[in-house]
């Protein structure tokens, strides 16, 4: 690869990392082609992708990206998953990966600039997806006015069983 080509992989990477929102840093040896297709296409799913690409290339595509704290991450065989859409659902994508490809070994991740650790990927994955997130936060701020209403009909309903009760005693009483 001469100077060129390796100067237009770095400005794609780059223009690639400073979208995402997610990065994960993993060792892909010892895994196959047809798994590393796998992995593509689940995370393709998701509005992601997964690169591989020489540590330095990828040391100088991370400079001045929110991604800057993976760089000690960069060492052997090196593969990046970016998430650009949902980091839930790709941090989802690649954990469950994991489990039947243990040779994929994740190094480091990062989500909107802050270092992950694997463990803390692993609980990010455990989260609900983000239109499931988005309909019980809808649920709560409906149950807020409706519990409102709720209790500001209960007073004018009072007073009528009030009313009710008095005439039902004046009845008992004129009988």
């Amino acid at each position: 690869m001469n100077r060129e080509e390796k100067a237009s992989v770095v400005e794609e990477l780059q223009g690639k990392l400073s979208q995402a929102n997610l990065a994960v840093v993993a060792n892909y040896q010892g895994l196959n082609v047809s798994a590393f297709e796998e992995l593509r296409r689940e995370l393709k799913k998701n509005d992601s992708e997964v690169r591989v690409a020489k540590n330095t290339l990828l040391r100088k595509a991370v400079q001045g990206t929110s991604l800057e704290a993976l760089v000690p991450y960069f060492k052997g065989t090196t593969a990046i998953a970016v998430s650009y859409a949902d980091p839930v659902a790709s941090a989802k994508a690649v954990t469950n990966f994991v489990k039947d490809h243990p040779e994929f070994e994740i190094r480091s991740a990062c989500l909107d600039g802050k270092e992950l650790s694997a463990d803390a990927l692993v609980a990010l994955s455990k989260l609900p997806s983000k239109e499931v997130l988005l309909s019980q936060l809808l649920s709560v701020m409906q149950a807020v006015p409706t519990g409102f209403v709720r209790v500001l009909n209960g007073v004018p309903q009072k007073m009528v069983y009030l009313l009710q009760a008095i005439s039902d005693n004046k009845n008992q009483a004129a009988n």
